[in-house]
Order: structure tokens, then C-alpha cells, then sequence
């Protein structure tokens, strides 16, 4: 039986601007739904279970389920947690970071999660390196490592911590 993931971001605020981003990164198709959006099912009376909320809501407007394809097999989900505008910094991810966890080198990581990034060749990778260390913080350069013939991570402008690495074989 096959399985397959899809990793969903809750944000608090920035959804729309993360999934944005990550389109700009990786390509792909980018669709957006607001919570105040009515289902274009609910107009022909089959009922979806989904109730759209006042246009004049505060989080009407916020994404309630977003998500980038890319043609590369890039996907990735997010959405904006209700009630939550503000209680986060910048409006990121709405998990509160971990207890510290010293690692090597020195690094310290205090994130709830990793998103695993695998491409074929540094080649692969370089670019989306690029494109999510932008506006980022770098934890450790994306090259060889004592571990693995390549390895990094960073933090995105959203707070989304993503560790590369080379597919098996790759």
C-alpha cells in the first residue's frame, strides 16, 4: 500500500505570504482559500460541511487551506489558525518553540519541527537554498558535512526550519 506525506504549516497570519514565497522558490501552482470564501459546491446545494464565516470577520480573509505543487514534487500546505493574529512574531508559525536542544557545533535548536528538503545533486539544491535563505537565518551552510556529502539548514522568513540533504543514491 503506498503512503505519502504532505507537510501542513499553521500559521498566524502569514500564510498567504509563506505560500506565496514558496511558490516564488520552488514553482509550481498556488491555491488559496479564505475562511470567508464560500465553496463553489455549496452553490449548487450539496453540502461540504464547510460554513464560510462574514465577510466582515477578522479572519475572513485569512487563508483556511493553501497549498503549493510543483511540477519537481514540491508540495506543501499551510493555513491561518483562527484567533490567532498577533500571537506570534511577524505573524509565523503558531507552535511555541521547544525546550533548548544542543547539537553539534555548538547550534542550539529550540524548533517544534524540520521540514526535510532531498534533491539529487548540491546543483539541485543550490537554488532553493538560495531562494529560502533569503530573509533567513542560516544554521549551517549547505555543502559537505563530516555526516553527509551535503547537508544545511535554515530557517526561513516565516520561521519554517528546512534541513537539506541528497536523495539515497543521490
Amino acid at each position: 500500500m503506498p503512503v505519502s506525506t504532505l507537510t501542513h504549516l499553521n500559521f498566524t497570519g502569514n500564510a498567504r505570504l509563506a505560500l506565496e514565497f514558496y511558490q516564488s522558490v520552488f514553482g509550481g501552482h498556488l491555491m488559496i482559500m479564505e475562511h470567508g470564501a464560500q465553496l463553489e459546491s455549496q452553490t449548487d446545494g450539496r453540502d461540504t460541511g464547510y460554513v464560510p464565516m462574514a465577510a466582515d470577520h477578522p479572519d475572513a480573509g485569512r487563508v483556511a487551506f493553501g497549498m503549493v505543487v510543483a511540477e519537481n514534487g514540491f508540495r506543501i500546505a499551510a493555513y491561518d489558525v483562527l484567533g490567532t493574529a498577533g500571537t506570534s512574531p511577524a505573524g509565523n508559525i503558531a507552535a511555541p518553540p521547544g525546550p533548548a536542544a544542543p547539537r553539534a557545533r555548538g547550534v542550539t535548536h529550540t524548533e517544534p519541527f524540520f521540514v526535510l528538503l532531498n534533491g539529487d545533486s548540491l546543483d539541485e539544491l543550490t537554488p532553493l537554498w538560495n531562494g529560502l535563505s533569503q530573509g533567513g537565518t542560516v544554521i549551517a551552510d549547505l555543502g559537505p558535512a563530516p555526516f553527509a556529502p551535503v547537508y544545511g539548514m535554515v530557517t526561513d522568513r516565516f520561521g519554517v526550519t528546512w534541513v537539506f540533504g541528497l536523495t539515497q543514491g543521490g
